[in-house]
């Protein structure tokens, strides 16, 4: 038996935690009638009746709906009608394609829009921080556990960051170091330092520039490729497949690549090293009038080997923070193409973000030391 028709809606609690019995015609001509009945519902709600509503019309459901939303009370926990099921479950399929609300413009909503993009990049990091230290335990697991560890995955991934890339990265270095032999020579030349060009190609390239610029290009390129890789095979649902044979994608996917890349990229910033002073060679040799020979011999003076360490010592982490931050976006890709856009988009400005942060904090922390 259904509630007495009444003449306009009605919400009734009993209990506590109340239960909602709803009356009347909740349609569009009774809306502020039904806006009225649901603010003064009580705030915790155990179940909602609505078996006594005479007549629902879309309006209606999408007032419950929303009540249903702001109060966390799951929408197909409200009883209904049989004749008004079918209307219930159309509305519900169509209720999020309302078009999005146009852009606000304002002081309040540039505030709004930086407080949420804060918070984004603060759930980034802690992402971030923990899986770093998942990866980390599981690869500690990998030394106990040998058989966990995955060395034709590794070579495969070792070729496609190191070898594939090494014609990429020594064209760019000659090129760069010329460019810095260039413009330095341009300056020197009015104190009659030309000479000099020689200590500035050195040890901005083996300080900076070498591990700097293979950083940045295997940031673009590296974890590019990691996040779509593991992004596709997230949206065609093969690493949940992985973890339903049992096996864990962090061993399978990610140690294989952060190792690759941890050997590679100190290869790949000494091969960019090299071609970088080769390149402030050429310029020096053809443009400078400085012979090959003196060039080398001022270099063999002037050069020391804590600017190659410097250098150097950067790499390890840097490998990391790219290896890291592409595996992990691929990881969080939802399963739909778009999404893999945005990942892959995303892994690529923060490695190349955070690697550019870290070499500036480095070069500060190395300039204060005295090294």
């Amino acid at each position: 038996m259904t509630a007495p028709t009444v003449s306009r809606p009605q919400l009734v609690a009993e209990g506590s935690p109340a239960h909602l019995l709803l009356r009347g015609p909740w349609t569009l001509e009774h809306s502020e009638g039904i806006s009225h009945a649901l603010s003064g519902s009580p705030r915790d709600i155990a179940a909602i009746d609505a078996t006594g509503v005479d007549r629902l019309d879309s309006l209606g459901v999408l007032q419950l709906l929303r009540f249903s939303r702001r109060r966390g009370f799951d929408f197909d926990a409200i009883v209904f009608r049989d004749e008004h099921r079918n209307l219930v479950a159309a509305i519900e399929d169509v209720a999020d394609d309302r078009p999005k609300k146009k852009r606000e413009y304002g002081i309040a909503a540039a505030l709004a829009r930086l407080g949420y993009a804060v918070n984004d990049n603060a759930g980034e990091v802690r992402a971030l921080i923990g899986f770093f230290g998942e990866t980390l335990l599981k690869l500690v697991r990998t030394f106990k556990e040998p058989s966990r560890f995955r060395p034709t995955a590794t070579v495969h991934h070792m070729e496609q960051v190191g070898l594939d890339a090494v014609p990429l990265v020594a064209l760019l270095a000659f090129l760069v170091g010329a460019v810095i032999a260039f413009l330095g020579s341009n300056i020197l030349r009015d104190f009659g330092a030309t000479i000099y060009v020689v200590e500035l190609v050195s040890i901005a390239f083996l300080r900076e520039f070498g591990v700097l610029l293979t950083a940045i290009i295997l940031a673009g390129r590296t974890a590019s490729a990691f996040t779509a890789q593991i992004g596709a095979m997230k949206s065609r649902e093969e690493v949940d497949a992985i973890r339903t044979l049992g096996m864990d994608p962090i061993d399978l996917l990610v140690i294989p690549r952060v190792l690759a890349l941890l050997v590679m990229l100190p290869l790949l910033t000494f091969i960019a090293m090299v071609f970088g002073l080769l390149g402030g060679l050429t310029v020096g040799a053809y443009g400078l009038d400085i012979p090959p020979t003196q060039y080398l011999a001022r270099m063999h003076d002037t050069m020391e080997l804590r600017h190659f360490v410097v250098g150097l010592v950067k790499a390890p982490f840097f490998a990391l923070v790219i290896a890291l931050i592409g595996c992990l976006e691929g990881l969080q890709v939802e399963g739909s193409a778009e999404s893999v856009g945005e990942r892959t988009t995303s892994s690529v400005v923060q490695t190349i973000s955070l690697v550019i942060i870290l070499d500036a904090l480095a070069a500060i922390w190395f300039m204060e030391m005295g090294y």
